[in-house]
């Protein structure tokens, strides 16, 4: 069991079992979820997320106990760390989220960050894009379709829902990030032997930090 505090009392705990489960809850005061930063939010996401996939079997087990299948999705599975309090985006929205991307295929690897990503004033920039511009993996449009403003999902994206291609946003803007995503993901040799189930597959923490419509 593992307890990763963002600021008392919301606490998070993770239960591991065999075979592999894993059941996380939150309790939150009134004021505790709204006044807590990003950046603390972002240390118990990561501190749970790098033990999950870190546990022996997890992305090889049959089921991923707490997960739910999105209906329509392609496969992709969520579990809410946070149910948000806002609003839901519709299609055609400029939503903007924080994420956590890592690799299932190399042990978690955590190939990019929002959080990482600075202005000019240190502050971290969160991604946006036009929900239903395609212009985004599939997997995370999915997600945060159903989301609210101010929630926190983890997402497990399958191949099929995840990269296509070397232009789906979004991107690791570190080269060599880009350069070990894709050439894992695609690796022929990998591919051809029958590999592909397992190089693609991603796990996603997202925050949906905004949603704005057009002329508003």
């Amino acid at each position: 069991m593992i307890r990763c505090f963002a600021r008392p009392p919301f606490i998070t705990t993770v239960h591991f079992a065999s075979p592999p489960s894993i059941t996380i809850s939150a309790s939150h005061s009134p004021s505790s979820s709204v006044a807590a930063s990003r950046r603390e939010i972002s240390l118990s996401i990561i501190a749970v997320a790098s033990s999950i996939v870190s546990s022996s079997g997890y992305f090889s087990s049959p089921a991923l106990a707490e997960f739910s299948e999105i209906p329509d999705s392609g496969g992709v599975k969520s579990l809410d760390l946070r149910v948000g309090e806002g609003e839901v985006p519709i299609e055609g929205d400029q939503v903007a989220i924080h994420y956590y991307g890592r690799l299932a295929a190399k042990q978690g690897w955590r190939f990019d960050s929002t959080y990482d990503h600075k202005d000019s004033s240190g502050d971290s920039v969160p991604f946006t894009f036009v929900l239903g511009s395609a212009n985004v993996i599939p997997g995370i449009e999915t997600a945060v379709r159903s989301m609210k403003v101010g929630g926190i999902r983890r997402v497990v994206i399958p191949p099929s829902q995840g990269y296509q291609n070397t232009s789906q946003e979004p991107l690791p803007p570190n080269f060599f990030d880009r350069q070990r995503l894709f050439t894992t993901i695609f690796n022929p040799t990998r591919l051809a032997n029958g590999e592909g189930s397992t190089l693609g597959t991603l796990v996603f923490d997202i925050e949906l930090v905004s949603t704005r419509r057009p002329n508003r």
